[in-house]
């Protein structure tokens, strides 16, 4: 009986346990179906994202296209004009140049971009500039007066020149006109001996964009010897061998612009080789400049790495330029960098200081500047003025060749230093006037008899041109209402026949008390309105920068006004720069058109 009980309740025990697997496969079942459910819906979720993120990438993409489209109908218009122009320089990959005299070459204009940024502020947001305000009108009757120092550095121009065929507009600050314009020589008559290092002659023509003004130019001229005559010499060669310089068109394109300056050099210079990172050392101990083989291995040993130590650099420079110096000759530290000093003295004012008390050992100092992206130009440029040197952007070799070989002297050899323009206008024939450039080069008047205020310097065979715009008092083309209360005594008859006084203070290399000199321009000439190629290619030149600026004063003129005054006054053109320059109006006027269509 007992056992019936046992098997009855196994039995029992049995089918209850059936049931409750039955049970839970079912449950399970369900669970599994319920799992795939959310598995599938999950998946076509997903393949729905991945549709509408494919049909907005095929719209951005013909959205591109359409833009795309639309540029290159205006490429094959600038690319028509461009075919006529012959240049040479940044339109030429770098492995195509070597150490000959540039070739002209042809191009067929500037290669289609599609959605290319215009201005990449990514690309800038590092590169350091400084604040250019536009240049002020002045009321003759409040301020007759404008001063300011010269300037012959060049470096603004091939640094925008960098930007452009890099297919970008400049940021306005990059621009600074003076040295768009005194990148070109002109042909300004020659001084006759170095005792008067250099002539002075202007020239008068109506203002492109302002038929009821006129564009009145002084134009300079340094006294130029031959190569050979040239003063032996004493170059540091101050090499930036940071992290930042490891770049072809940094480092790569410094040992190459240097073994340029080095071939160029004799028997009697001297040579030595100082680098710059974490540290600074001696790379090269003074060295004969014609041992180039010596000089080159020390270049080739080069390699960048590490942050910025630039102050301690220039500390050790001016100790091998001291230990080498030659008296009588020229002895200056010539700077290659991107100017990006992150390390030791970082201070612009603490640099620019060492600088400038180091010039009045009879050291100069220059600055070349490199490459893209963290480039320092408000350093540099400062650097070179205090050191009473000059500087210059290298964006390519025939750059360097440009600078370091074909503008050796004045490159090297300054012939005037602390030299200053004044110009006093006569308020009975000028109304207005406006320097063209130069707004971080003005000096207050009393600043003019000041023997120790610095200045500016002129090198061997230098041009440095200087542009006034200015309005007649008999003209309608005034920006300035007249005073209420002005003097309206009705001024001399004698005193009628001169538009302005122009004097120019200057050193001479080893002086220390400036000499004057002084010329009137007289009414009549003011008056005349036909300019000769000098004066009309700087205007091109001028406007072309002003343009690059928002061209706040040039009302409708335009691109094509610039481009077609530049071509009417080339002249001879036996290196091609002025063809160039053609090229790149061309490329400013495509990306500004590219602007006003993004605009719409």
């Amino acid at each position: 009986m007992k056992t019936n009980k046992k098997v009855a309740r196994f039995k029992y025990g049995l089918v209850a346990s059936l049931v409750i697997i039955s049970l839970s496969a079912c449950q399970s079942s369900k669970d599994h179906k319920s799992d795939a459910v959310k598995v599938a819906t999950s998946e076509q979720r997903e393949l729905t994202d991945r549709v509408k993120s494919h049909a907005k990438k095929d719209q951005a993409q013909n959205n591109a296209k359409q833009r795309a489209l639309q540029v290159e109908r205006k490429q094959r218009q600038v690319a028509k004009e461009a075919e006529k122009v012959v240049v040479v320089g940044s339109r030429v990959a770098l492995s195509e140049l070597d150490y000959a005299a540039p070739q002209k070459v042809k191009v067929s204009g500037p290669h289609p971009v599609a959605a290319t940024p215009l201005v990449n502020r990514e690309q800038y947001r590092n590169e350091k500039y400084q604040k250019i305000e536009a240049s002020d009108v002045h009321s003759t009757t409040e301020q007759p007066v404008s001063t300011f120092s010269i300037d012959v550095d060049t470096g603004s121009y091939s640094n925008v020149r960098r930007m452009l065929n890099n297919v970008q507009l400049p940021p306005t600050d990059a621009v600074r006109l003076e040295e768009f314009v005194n990148y070109f020589n002109y042909d300004y008559p020659s001084p006759d001996s170095k005792d008067m290092p250099f002539s002075v002659s202007t020239e008068v023509m109506t203002a492109p964009w302002n038929k009821e003004a006129k564009l009145l130019q002084i134009g300079i001229k340094g006294y130029e010897e031959a190569s050979s005559e040239l003063p032996p010499s004493n170059l540091v060669f101050l090499v930036d061998v940071s992290g930042s310089m490891r770049s072809p068109n940094k480092l790569g394109l410094v040992k190459k612009a240097l073994k340029m300056l080095a071939k160029g050099s004799r028997e009697q210079d001297r040579i030595s080789l100082v680098v710059y990172a974490g540290a600074s050392g001696v790379v090269l101990e003074p060295t004969a400049a014609n041992d180039r083989i010596k000089i080159e291995q020390a270049l080739d040993s080069l390699t960048a790495g590490g942050s910025t130590n630039g102050g301690a650099g220039i500390e050790l420079a001016y100790k091998m330029a001291e230990k080498a110096f030659i008296k009588g000759g020229i002895n200056r530290v010539i700077l290659a960098t991107d100017g990006d000093f992150n390390v030791g003295t970082v201070n612009r004012e603490q640099l620019i200081d060492m600088v400038e008390r180091k010039r009045k050992t009879g050291i100069g100092f220059s600055a070349l500047g490199f490459g893209t992206g963290n480039y320092n130009e408000h350093l540099m440029e400062q650097l070179a003025n205090k050191g009473n040197g000059n500087y210059g952007y290298i964006d390519n070799l025939l750059e360097a060749k440009k600078l370091l070989v074909d503008q050796r002297a004045g490159t090297l050899m300054t012939i005037a230093k602390d030299v200053k323009i004044q110009v006093e206008f006569n308020p009975a024939v000028v109304a207005e006037y406006r320097l063209l450039g130069y707004q971080n080069r003005m000096l207050e008047r009393e600043d003019f008899n000041n023997d120790k205020v610095d200045a500016g310097e002129i090198g061997a065979g230098h041009t440095v041109t200087a542009l006034y715009e200015v309005v007649l008092q008999d003209s309608e083309g005034k920006r300035m209402e007249p005073l209420r209360y002005s003097d309206n005594e009705k001024t001399e008859d004698h005193k009628l026949t001169e538009a302005a006084m122009i004097s120019l203070r200057y050193k001479l290399p080893d002086e220390d008390k400036s000499t004057l000199y002084r010329d009137y321009l007289q009414a009549e000439t003011l008056r005349q309105s036909k300019g000769g190629d000098n004066i009309r290619f700087a205007a091109s030149v001028a406007g072309f920068a002003e343009l690059l600026r928002g061209g706040q004063f040039l009302g409708d003129w335009s691109w094509d006004e610039a481009q077609q005054l530049a071509q009417a006054s080339k002249g001879q053109d036996v290196n091609g720069y002025r063809g160039e320059l053609m090229q790149l109006i061309s490329m400013a006027k495509l990306l500004d058109d590219k602007a006003a269509v993004g605009a719409r």
